[in-house]
């Protein structure tokens, strides 16, 4: 492949934008800088730009931990985008697979196939989700029973699905709460039905994928083969 064609398919460039790039001398192939755009690339060849290695992508599958202050949108008038986040190319490409509220922190999964972001986020899959909560007030004695029954939530029609509950720290008035959908500020909203109040919330979990909390808030990792299945395992 020429060295201009490889650039259009790892940058998202345009030919006359790849040719501009390389006749600016940020290019090396094996090392060697090069203008000539009609330079050879093979599969063992190693091209870098600005000191950054390109590569072909597959499908990308990516694990973020999300800070608070970011919005799973690609734009927003008022907050950056989580996708700011990202040292990647091709970032229109991108997705979320379940968003998270601006205030929200946690595990974020992002990625270009759209098949497995559906399976993530589809009803019908019913992909748990388990979040931190920290509340206001102290937690119920009845509140683990009201969920598992289901919540009426204020413009719904139906009862939100059953949902476990575990106390993590009652003092704290902190607990884990593992949901099967995904309703708009849904645990927000579940806990206000309550009378309670969500002061903190947290995603720890997506079906059986964990946020990997070698992570810190703002960084991201490629999930390997076997967790991108496991979002599908419980």
């Amino acid at each position: 492949m020429r060295l201009d064609k490889f650039l259009c398919e790892t940058l998202g460039a345009s030919r006359k934008e790849a040719t501009r790039i390389i006749k600016s001398g940020t290019v090396t192939v094996d090392g060697v800088k090069t203008k000539v755009t009609s330079v050879k690339v093979t599969d063992d060849s190693t091209v870098e730009w600005d000191g950054r290695e390109l590569k072909f992508h597959g499908p990308r599958y990516i694990m973020l931990f999300k800070p608070d202050g970011y919005v799973c949108s690609h734009e927003d008038s008022t907050h950056p985008s989580a996708l700011s986040l990202l040292d990647e190319v091709n970032l229109e490409k991108l997705h979320f697979a379940g968003r998270l509220d601006v205030d929200t922190t946690g595990l974020v999964l992002i990625t270009d196939d759209g098949q497995w972001s559906h399976k993530i986020t589809s009803p019908k899959r019913k992909c748990a989700k388990t979040y931190r909560v920290w509340l206001a007030d102290p937690i119920g004695a009845d509140y683990a029973e009201k969920l598992e029954a289901g919540i009426q939530l204020k413009s719904e029609k139906d009862l939100t699905m059953p949902a476990v509950m575990e106390i993590v720290d009652e003092e704290e008035h902190e607990l884990l709460l593992t949901i099967h959908e995904g309703k708009y500020h849904q645990v927000k909203r579940m806990f206000a039905a309550l009378g309670n109040k969500v002061e903190g919330l947290h995603r720890a979990q997506i079906g059986g994928l964990g946020l990997d909390y070698s992570l810190e808030p703002g960084e991201y990792r490629y999930l390997t083969e076997e967790e991108v299945e496991a979002v599908f395992g419980e």
